[in-house]
């Protein structure tokens, strides 16, 4: 186990609009307000996305199962943010519904807002972190310096 205390800094409340790009909404927002180390909160509506439900293969190499959600629909979820090479990057995991359809999982790029995205960034301070590349997994990982 690795971990570190931090505390709160600034917080941000965002409105994403029908048609943006919730990663890349999220990540402008964070290299912007120059956010390296947050949490965050969403509540609103998702037009689209596709989104990790579990790993299709664990080995040699983990490889993410996709699945498709076409809404629009409803969705909350909680994610951070930690910058790897290229800057401020949002891990989220979310719960979306459509009727009586529900998907749990880590939407990823091309995962879209429908009518509005409400969403809270909690910056930390005090933490030195880093997603930085984990050859065993084949993966992005938290590493906590």
């Amino acid at each position: 186990m690795e971990y570190a205390v931090g505390k709160p800094g600034r917080v941000v409340a965002a409105r994403l609009f029908e048609g943006e790009d919730v990663h890349a909404s999220i990540e402008q927002i964070a290299r912007t307000e120059n956010i390296r180390c947050g949490a965050v909160l969403i509540t609103g509506g998702f037009r689209k996305a596709n989104v990790v439900v579990g790993p299709k293969q664990e080995e040699p190499k983990i490889e993410p199962q996709f699945q498709a959600f076409a809404g629009p629909g409803e969705v909350l979820g909680v994610g951070t943010i930690y910058e790897d090479d290229a800057g401020p990057k949002l891990h989220l995991h979310t719960a979306i519904g459509k009727g009586g359809q529900n998907l749990v999982g880590c939407p990823r790029r091309e995962t879209t807002t429908f009518l509005i995205l409400e969403v809270t960034i909690i910056e930390i301070l005090g933490v030195e972190a880093a997603r930085t590349p984990d050859p065993a997994t084949g993966l992005t990982l938290l590493r906590l310096q």
